[in-house]
């Protein structure tokens, strides 16, 4: 009854929340403020280790801390008792190969419940082994949350029973993008430049498709792919962009391939914009400085500026459980993501996958003032967008700045659900 108490107390859940015990050698999981019982697992099939380690250390911090809120409050409430919700690292150290090899990890250590987003390419052969697995395996089914792989294929011609996305697919971000771009009159010669795989070529293709139809008086100057996590040295790229005219780049580049890329431009003396899908965290300001200050616009489910007191406080009790700088990167949609699993866990009474699935189909879930439902049609979140633009903090509506750099994002664009949801060409074989 005392531990009942205690438990109920914020300053001493969160103590506990902090607390992650190592379980294996590729394994951590946290101390769950809640009841004794034998947790919920979830497997965060991510890369670890390797270029885009920063990314996948982001990715934990922000499950850990959305697993912890509902460890505090009793965790997943089910018939036989509540049960704590724990995440489990699994390294793909950013291969393909070595993601199924994870997979196939996690299923012989009886997860049912995968999570992973960093590679639309990693995430396309997770959605093809988990239906194999699925289909000859019904005792040991698994469900896939995909938080950040946004190749639209995975939920319009590759949809999956078993695939659920909460971030918004790439289509919808460019969109988000153009709106503030094509309002952008001085603009008149763009460069494109991406990743050399599904996702950054799908984002180069959708660029094009939308600069014709909303700008055709943009000319399109370079128009280029680049090997992905193996480009250390940007200046060339960055030396064509200068040369190129370019009054602007659009990209979709994410990680070190970003930090990088902004930091060549800067190093060159390119000042023109650039219309980022992430430029927002993981050392892309730093990289720019101030240089970047209403050059950079990024889009996003939420920012820290989002000028509300529910958005600010959402934003500090981050912060508070991660103090370090470099630790500042939380997404809204990871933690929605959380939140709706133990949602449709609840609703289904049972940790059966099939039964998950079908409550997590209709899963509509609010924090902080954001409200999200999931798409049944094409299991695709739906959820606001906004854009921003690089200020220096303390300018009008940056009251937070990134990893302490200095420099903040000020939301000029709002979109609701409804504004940015666009149509699928889903056509799901439904068990």
């Amino acid at each position: 009854m005392l531990l009942s108490l205690f438990l109920r107390r914020s300053w001493f859940a969160g103590l506990l929340g902090a607390w992650v015990t190592v379980l294996a050698s590729s394994t951590w999981a946290q101390t769950p403020a809640a009841p004794a019982a034998a947790p919920i697992r979830i497997g965060m099939i991510e890369g670890l280790s390797g270029a885009f380690a920063n990314t996948g250390e982001a990715v934990f911090r922000n499950l850990i801390w959305a697993t912890e809120r509902i460890n505090a409050r009793g965790g997943v409430k089910l018939p036989g008792g509540n049960r704590p919700l724990v995440i489990e690292r699994l390294d793909s150290k950013g291969q393909t190969e070595e993601a199924l090899s994870s997979l196939r990890s996690a299923i012989d250590r009886d997860i049912s419940f995968v999570t992973q987003g960093n590679s639309s390419a990693a995430a396309a052969a997770l959605i093809d082994a988990i239906n194999k697995h699925n289909e000859r395996d019904n005792a040991r089914q698994v469900l896939f949350l995909n938080y950040s792989a946004v190749d639209p294929t995975l939920t319009n011609e590759r949809c999956s029973p078993w695939h659920f996305r909460f971030d918004a697919h790439a289509d919808m971000r460019m969109t988000a993008l153009m709106s503030v771009l094509r309002e952008d009159r001085a603009l008149k010669r763009i460069y494109l430049i991406g990743q050399d795989y599904s996702f950054g070529q799908g984002v180069l293709r959708e660029a094009r498709r939308q600069l014709s139809e909303q700008r055709p008086d943009v000319s399109i100057v370079g128009d280029e792919l680049h090997p992905m996590a193996r480009i250390k040295d940007f200046l060339p790229y960055a030396a064509k962009i200068k040369a190129s005219g370019a009054q602007a780049v659009l990209t979709g580049n994410w990680g070190n391939d970003l930090t990088l890329l902004v930091k060549a431009a800067r190093e060159v003396g390119f000042e023109g914009s650039f219309y980022t899908f992430y430029g927002n965290a993981l050392g892309a300001p730093a990289a720019m400085g101030e240089a970047g200050i209403g050059k950079v616009i990024a889009v996003a489910d939420w920012f820290p500026n989002v000028p509300t007191a529910a958005s600010e406080a959402f934003y500090q009790s981050f912060r508070q459980r991660f103090p370090k700088p470099e630790d500042d990167y939380v997404h809204m949609r990871m933690q929605l993501m959380i939140e709706a699993l133990a949602q449709a866990i609840e609703h289904a009474g049972s940790l059966e996958v099939a039964r998950v699935a079908l409550e997590l189909k209709k899963a509509e879930v609010t924090l902080a003032g954001q409200t999200a439902r999931m798409r049944a049609a094409d299991h695709q979140f739906q959820q606001p967008l906004a854009v921003a633009v690089m200020d220096r903090q303390g300018a009008p509506g940056v009251k937070f700045d990134v990893e302490g750099s200095g420099f903040g994002f000020r939301v000029i664009r709002h979109l609701s659900p409804q504004q940015a949801e666009l149509p699928h060409r889903c056509n799901m074989d439904r068990p």
